[in-house]
């Protein structure tokens, strides 16, 4: 999905990866992802928009800038170049979102959407609110375990003891790591990480070295934030919250009797996002509608099924009950109706 400017020279190719990181270094969201519910039943927060660019901009930055995975903006924006997007091109930001179903405590992350969703603790006489952020996930064969799971631990600018395994493929590809890498930026855990008891805690909710990456499936397995991101998180987080981790590619919001539709790529058991199968996912719509009475646009549904790209729209509306009432309705009166009147003058 990357494209550089067609030379041969890798030095090139790495200034551009270089200066893409000081950019998106420099990028912090444009608003709070603090997201206040109007009712505690609220199914959907954020805000599609437009964006024109200048030309400094790249798709990474700017998915950085607005709380963004990189795939979830060029996904999105399939014919402008994410890294030399160029000025004056109308990108479109994907801003809503439709919460995850399932009890609204903790920390829920959607592996096919790349993304994490903090439920503060309810205050009395205070409304719902709910936090979210575009993380990465596991990759190959380093899946992040799916189920539920909590905090066993905190750190601040913690040191990483790369695993064996991992040492070996780094190894093999030319790039060995040390046993111990110490806080700094060299090391991929960032300044902040949460240990969770998944996997005898070796799975972690951190910070990165390498913010362009996030949204992607490129982790060993632990969930990955963009560094403003999970400094924020991390003071709100105590030891012992309850985080679930979630497979739900397709979900399903009614507003206003409208029946919205959100789709995401898949993943495979190794995180791996990969091409939906749209007679499987109607059956997942089907089983998130359940047992409601709905309209549903299957041609359109199908259409936004294949392409999957995580931006809502609509699918359906609700049935009108009414039309199925079996009371037989009262019987008007008849009308009398007046004889007809000959006409005087027939013609002839």
């Amino acid at each position: 999905m990357t494209h550089y400017v067609k030379q041969d020279s890798f030095a090139v190719t790495l200034t551009w990866l270089v200066g893409a990181a000081l950019i998106c270094a420099a990028a912090g969201p444009a608003r709070a992802t603090v997201y206040t519910l109007a009712t505690p039943d609220d199914a959907v927060v954020g805000e599609d928009q437009t964006v024109q660019t200048v030309y400094e901009d790249t798709l990474y930055d700017l998915a950085r800038k607005f709380s963004l995975g990189s795939e979830e903006v060029i996904r999105v924006n399939p014919g402008v170049d994410p890294w030399i997007p160029g000025a004056d091109k109308t990108v479109i930001i994907p801003g809503r979102h439709i919460l995850p179903p399932g009890p609204r405590e903790g920390i829920v992350v959607n592996l096919p959407e790349h993304r994490l969703y903090y439920f503060p603790k309810l205050q009395r006489g205070q409304p719902r609110q709910v936090i979210t952020y575009p993380v990465s996930i596991g990759k190959m064969d380093w899946h992040t375990p799916i189920g539920v799971t909590h905090v066993i631990g905190k750190e601040k600018n913690p040191v990483w003891f790369p695993p064996e395994s991992v040492r070996k493929e780094h190894a093999a590809a030319g790039d060995p790591l040390p046993a111990r890498v110490p806080s700094g930026p060299d090391n991929p855990l960032g300044l902040f990480a949460m240990r969770l008891a998944a996997g005898n805690g070796t799975y972690m909710i951190h910070g990165t070295n390498n913010p362009i990456a996030v949204g992607l499936a490129v982790t060993h397995g632990c969930i990955r934030m963009y560094p403003e991101d999970v400094a924020q998180l991390f003071p709100m987080v105590p030891v012992g919250m309850p985080v679930r981790i979630i497979n739900q590619p397709v979900k399903v919001a009614w507003i206003d009797g409208e029946l919205l539709l959100e789709a995401h790529p898949p993943v495979d058991a190794e995180g791996q996002s990969f091409e939906p199968n749209v007679d499987q996912f109607a059956d997942l719509l089907r089983a998130a509608v359940g047992e409601d009475t709905v309209a549903i646009h299957w041609d359109y549904a199908r259409e936004v099924l294949q392409k999957a790209d995580g931006v809502l729209a609509t699918v359906g509306l609700e049935a009108d009950m009414s039309a199925l009432n079996t009371d037989p309705a009262p019987v008007a009166a008849p009308v009398p109706v007046a004889a007809p009147v000959p006409d005087p003058d027939p013609p002839k």
